[in-house]
């Protein structure tokens, strides 16, 4: 799913803006540089989200006292995302050394995608069963699914009502055997491998445990492999 264009908006400088005017009048300078600071840490970190990003900066904690400062780093503490309403730290470097944090809000407007239908536990994703939605991505948790090439073929892990925002937790990895499949078995020893071939009796990841009952009715477990091979190891 492309990304659509990125046009970045500020709403809270007049906040910080008074903020930064008020501890200038009391001989505190250099904040315009914080702003600036901010302003280019944001925009440099959100140009990899999708869809189209604007934040919000807003007001300074009442009490903090800034010393002047030539140099800032901004950086997101530990914890905090760029989505949704988060905390920036922004340290001067110099001359003196300080912290401050402060609250920004990030707005995401593109698409995700919601189930289309009712999944049920264990299902195939198909093209069929997505939906693209468009709203605020900044709303939704950080690992809501954008793109079809992320659900499609993949398996559900539980239940997902239809309307319900697919989120990366709730998919896990296409099966590489089925229930039913046939599949290739491979038997492998010190000095011999032999193939055979089988039905899978139940479904499996790559590298999950997979049985397979063969012509003769023997039930053998194996390592699921893609391509629908079932590996033995003797």
């Amino acid at each position: 799913m492309p990304a659509t264009s990125r046009v970045a908006q500020h709403f809270g400088w007049p906040l910080l803006v008074l903020a930064v005017l008020g501890l200038t009048s009391m001989g505190i300078g250099a904040q315009t540089s914080l702003a600036t600071a901010l302003d280019d840490y944001l925009r440099v970190q959100t140009a990899g989200l999708p869809g189209t990003v604007a934040f919000q900066i807003g007001q300074l904690d009442r009490h903090a006292r800034l010393a002047a400062c030539n140099a800032f780093e901004p950086f997101l503490p530990s914890g905090s995302r760029l989505w949704g309403n988060t905390t920036i730290g922004v340290r001067c470097l110099a001359p003196g050394r300080w912290t401050v944090y402060v609250p920004v809000q990030i707005r995401i407007s593109g698409n995700y995608l919601v189930a289309a239908r009712q999944l049920a536990p264990g299902q195939v994703v198909g093209a069929a069963d997505l939906l693209p939605q468009s709203g605020d991505l900044g709303a939704l948790p950080a690992s809501v699914l954008t793109d079809p090439a992320q659900a499609i073929g993949k398996t559900t892990r539980q239940g997902v009502a239809a309307g319900q925002p697919l989120r990366s937790e709730l998919l896990g990895a296409a099966w590489a055997v089925q229930q039913g499949q046939s599949v290739k078995l491979l038997s492998s020893g010190a000095g011999f491998t032999v193939s055979n071939e089988g039905k899978a009796l139940n479904n499996a990841v790559e590298g999950q445990v997979a049985q397979v009952r063969t012509a003769s009715g023997q039930v053998i477990s194996g390592i699921a492999r893609q391509g629908g091979i079932v590996e033995v190891n003797y």
